[in-house]
């Protein structure tokens, strides 16, 4: 582990010599993640991506990629572009990142699965905003957002998330 780590633990995510209050899956943390389980699967998973909303924010690093309308995340197994970015229409199953609520709109990704998917293994292990304290999520990581925006400007490629 280095400093620059975030790892989550029992009383939340340790990064930068802070604790920062945070939910995970419904279903746990796991060994065996699989799609729709609900579960934090557990592993070493490396910063790949930051995605926001432009209309609701400021571009929060120079490296952040805007969400826009018409953006979506395949999350069906038999699409050939599973666990990645896609555009509407699409023809599979998938979930909107341009959301009328604010849980996405500033998108911390991991490369949980990813680039090359396995189909049924999951899909996206994102940092999202959180609905409400300690509310679990699909599998992903939430934080308050102002932690959450905090976070996105300490982060770097480098930087890993540690599930132990």
């Amino acid at each position: 582990m280095t400093p620059r780590d975030m790892v989550l633990t029992p009383r939340g995510l340790r990064f930068m010599g802070r604790r920062w209050p945070c939910a995970i899956g419904r279903g746990g943390v796991t060994d065996a993640k699989r799609e729709g389980d609900g579960a934090t699967p557990r592993g070493v998973h490396r910063i790949v991506g930051l995605l926001y909303r432009p209309d609701r924010m400021a571009r929060p690093v120079d490296w952040a990629v805007p969400i826009r309308p018409g953006d979506l995340w395949s999350d069906d197994p038999a699409d050939p572009d599973y666990n990645l970015m896609v555009r509407a229409p699409h023809a599979h199953g998938h979930e909107r990142l341009r959301r009328a609520d604010t849980l996405y709109d500033l998108v911390i990704l991991t490369d949980w699965n990813w680039p090359r998917a396995q189909p049924g293994r999951g899909s996206a292990i994102f940092l999202h905003a959180w609905r409400r304290p300690g509310y679990p999520t699909a599998g992903c990581v939430a934080l308050d957002p102002r932690h959450l925006r905090r976070i996105a400007g300490l982060i770097g490629y480098e930087t890993r998330l540690i599930v132990p």
